[in-house]
């Protein structure tokens, strides 16, 4: 069923003129479910994977109820991390300035005092919870004009240890805000605050299958621990390949798989958490730029990426369990594009892999690689172990490219009712 237009659901000729100079015009499903919602004023649970254009979704309706003349700052964006913080101002800029709106960025690491200035002047702040409090204590801006508060990924934010920040936050805000609450998950912690900052607040669940026949390939590979660098460097000869994520699961294992690509004439950057903020931003930058096409990853730093153009994500190192994956594969084949996900396998990783593949319906892709299954003998049945070395677009982007056939893959394969905080 094709999902409505923007103009349809509600937003104005001068919005959807500028998202129409972007290319996008039809809605995504996460889109055309919360965004005449939030235009009719209510509050939003609103349950979405990273790179489902949940962005749009309340970036459209937040510049559609502001006005011009509102006092400043009128609507709060919060995220977990910078880099996230900076993706939404960039996705936001255009269609607020076409509402005569302004956005400001406020994120560790930079300079604070221009921050300050720039959230004194804005309509709209994005913000990550701890840089945002050091302005508040030096009381460069007041929150009392909140007209609109956001938690984005309000799930990763709690996992990151900001719970008492954003508590904080929320209680500075009007009792009389709109909360639009976006998250993997609404169960648990989430579930708890998300039920506690809004009132009678309309929920949506969008977590769509994973389309292993449209966007994305999901290969799994059988490699011998002491053969995974080798085997990495013919995925990476690829000659369809272009921007690729290599997962590893810890920041020292980034870092020495790094080096070991290096000594196989492979050039890559690491991101993690012991890089600075700096060291982090000149990497995704250049990786956004093509200078180098492959980035190393841990869990933690690449939340909250979005970068166009990524054709590979691989699983060097096997991720921990189900929302493991569908996070690290969702930086591929986002938003209509083609992708391909690559995991590697270690013999004793077979069983809890395969478990995780038939949850998310790729039993089919996951027999290709002739590993044992959850199911049936041999392999081993031993817990996932950190292996070897060491270890994309905005939302309501046009479909690109086709999907690709499934492939066979071996290790020998060539090339709400109260409300707290109110």
């Amino acid at each position: 069923m094709p999902q409505p237009s923007f103009a349809e659901i509600g937003a104005s000729k001068v919005v959807c003129d500028v998202l129409s100079k972007r290319g996008i015009t039809d809605t995504f499903a996460i889109q055309s479910l919360v965004v005449p919602d939030v235009l009719a004023g209510h509050d939003v649970l609103a349950k979405s994977p990273t790179g489902s254009g949940k962005t749009l979704a309340f970036a459209v309706p937040i510049v559609e109820r502001l006005q011009a003349t509102d006092r400043r700052p009128a609507a709060l964006i919060l995220a977990p991390t910078r880099e996230l913080a900076l993706q939404i101002v960039d996705d936001m800029h255009d269609i607020a300035h076409a509402r005569a709106l302004s956005v400001a960025a406020v994120y560790g690491g930079a300079g604070i005092q221009r921050q300050m200035e720039r959230a004194r002047r804005s309509h709209i702040i994005v913000a990550t919870p701890g840089r945002l409090e050091d302005i508040l204590q030096r009381r460069a801006i007041t929150l009392e004009h909140i007209q609109i508060l956001v938690l984005d990924e309000a799930d990763r934010m709690l996992d990151m240890g900001f719970r008492p920040a954003v508590d904080r936050i929320v209680e500075r805000t009007p009792r009389s805000r709109q909360t639009l609450f976006f998250s993997a998950t609404l169960e648990g912690a989430a579930g708890q605050i998300a039920t506690a900052y809004t009132s009678d607040a309309r929920r949506h669940e969008h977590v769509p299958a994973v389309d292993h026949k449209a966007e994305t390939e999901h290969r799994f590979v059988r490699v011998q621990h002491e053969a995974k660098v080798d085997a990495l460097v013919n995925e990476l000869k690829d000659v369809e390949r272009g921007l690729t994520i290599v997962f590893v699961r810890t920041k020292r294992g980034a870092d020495r798989l790094v080096k070991r690509l290096k000594d196989n004439y492979v050039t890559a950057v690491a991101m993690h958490g012991d890089k600075s903020q700096s060291q982090r931003e000149k990497a995704l930058a250049r990786f956004e730029r093509g200078e180098v096409d492959i980035l190393v990853a841990t869990d933690v730093a690449a939340r909250g990426i979005d970068v166009r153009d990524v054709t590979h994500v691989i699983n060097y190192d096997m991720p921990e369990d189900r929302d493991g994956y569908v996070h690290r594969t969702g930086r591929t084949g986002r938003a209509g594009r083609a992708g391909i996900s690559v995991t590697f396998v270690l013999g004793d990783q077979a069983r809890d892999m395969s478990r995780v593949a038939a949850d998310l319906g790729l039993h089919k892709e996951f027999s290709l690689s002739g590993l044992p299954t959850s199911t049936s003998g041999g392999g081993g049945g031993g817990r996932p172990r950190n292996g070897g070395g060491g270890a994309g677009p905005r939302g309501g982007r046009p479909q690109q490219r086709p999907g690709r056939r499934e492939r066979a893959a071996t290790a020998g394969r060539p090339g709400g009712n109260g409300r707290s905080a109110r």
